[in-house]
């Protein structure tokens, strides 16, 4: 039983015993887009954990120079309310990459779970599953997210007793974005589902899958050490689309009111109230815009280079 088992460990493929975290440089000194767009992420979480130690308060508002233009004060100048341009795209970047990460980790990980459950147990449940991942792509994500925005925040933002008080209270706590990170969860798993799955249904019929099976080794074995080590490169492929596409929802959500609650900045209400005065005052819609695509390009520049390298079949598809 032992000689089979390791029969199996040997025919594994070498690259799924190295980490990828560990090769990250090596990476990055081959795909210089890839180290372009890691060093743009890196100062964006840099201004972001920065936010507290800057002059202004992103939160202090001071009516006699609101809509200030860029001086050495307000190095980007003054919203409507007089508050600091600079500090508050800092505390959005923190909005915009907390609800990144949180929201792709939980979404990644619904989507590994329920697309191995489906690939591994085939048949009727695969069917079943599939069939409902399919249907789930006939909604565009930002409707999708909007209607579920909509119902949460509608249910979490009022007067709430029973069971869902706790929820609430800490939807208020939150500012919001507790909502963000359930509407984004819940809408951003199918396409991690649907490549989890594809690339499982090959792997469970591989030779060393096979051979744990012969072995003895349960199913939870076989997927925790021969199956989910192997679709690393594939979540990690899966990711790169998820957080720019989080993101670009967050700001979306927030633009139409249904997101992050004022006075919390993001970037989606500050683009929000700079296209109200845009004639007037452009530069309170050009800095936020700026960040946004900024920090979009830098990460869909970062995700094709990750794509090339771990997935060369999904090359050139992008991510939003």
């Amino acid at each position: 039983m032992t000689i089979v088992a390791d029969s199996s460990d040997a025919q594994r493929p070498r690259s799924t015993r190295v980490l990828l975290w560990q090769s990250l440089a090596g990476e990055c000194r081959q795909s210089p887009a890839l180290a372009l767009g890691l060093t743009f992420l890196a100062l964006v979480a840099l201004l972001a954990l920065a936010a507290p130690l800057l002059p202004h308060d992103a939160y202090k508002q001071d009516v006699l120079h609101r809509n200030a233009l860029p001086s050495l004060a307000h190095w980007q100048g003054t919203d409507e309310l007089g508050r600091d341009m600079v500090s508050r795209l800092a505390v959005g970047a923190r909005v915009s990459l907390v609800v990144a990460v949180v929201s792709t980790l939980i979404a990644v990980s619904l989507g590994v779970m329920v697309g191995t459950i489906s690939a591994y147990a085939g048949g009727r449940t695969d069917t079943l599953v599939m069939r409902f991942v399919d249907s789930m792509y006939a909604f565009p994500d930002m409707l999708f997210a909007i209607l579920i925005a909509s119902l949460v925040k509608g249910q979490l933002s009022g007067q709430v007793t029973g069971v869902l008080e706790p929820l609430a209270a800490l939807y208020r706590l939150s500012g919001g974005l507790l909502g963000v990170l359930l509407t984004l969860s819940l809408t951003s798993w199918l396409t991690t589902a649907r490549l989890v799955r594809s690339q499982v249904m090959g792997l469970k019929h591989s030779e060393y899958v096979l051979s744990a099976r012969l072995s003895g080794a349960s199913h939870w074995r076989i997927i925790r050490t021969h199956i989910l080590p192997n679709c690393l490169p594939v979540i990690l492929v899966s990711a790169s689309f998820v957080v720019p596409n989080a993101i670009l929802l967050e700001a979306g959500l927030s633009f139409l009111g249904v997101g992050v609650d004022p006075p919390t900045p993001s970037w989606g209400t500050m683009i929000a109230t700079g296209v109200k005065s845009i004639q007037a005052y452009p530069h309170l819609l050009l800095m936020p815009a700026l960040a946004i695509g900024s920090t979009l390009l830098a990460m869909n520049v970062g995700g094709d280079a990750l794509r090339d390298r771990f997935d060369p079949a999904l090359r050139g598809h992008g991510s939003v």
